[in-house]
């Protein structure tokens, strides 16, 4: 399995709509790209409490294969990136990555 990370980075004047993101684009993104699944995160903190989260936002969606991430974006990425201005003004990193776990350790 492959997840692509879409992360958007804080800064000064970085603003994000988490509302119309996960309202509107993601269920976009959702129908046009078809992945297993997709996660939103909304950034909160960095490392500490008081501290400014690195990224306003990130979302993960989880296909089979890197080619079906592929061929669903040549026909639809134009689209996606063309919503982006409704949203934010961050600039998205993208990463595909291959999932090697996932594992959910319980309390002792």
């Amino acid at each position: 399995m492959i997840r692509v990370s879409v992360i958007y980075p804080a800064g000064e004047g970085k603003v994000f709509d988490l509302a119309y993101y996960t309202n509107e684009h993601m269920p976009l993104a959702g129908k046009l790209l078809k992945p297993i699944r997709y996660e939103i995160d909304d950034g909160l903190t960095g490392a500490t409490p008081d501290s400014s989260p690195p990224y306003l936002a990130a979302s993960y969606l989880y296909f089979e294969t890197a080619d079906d991430f592929h061929e669903a974006a040549k026909l639809h990425l134009e689209q996606l990136v063309a919503d982006i201005p409704n949203y934010t003004n961050s600039e998205p990193v993208i990463q595909i990555s291959k999932v090697v776990a996932s594992v959910s350790p319980k309390a002792e």
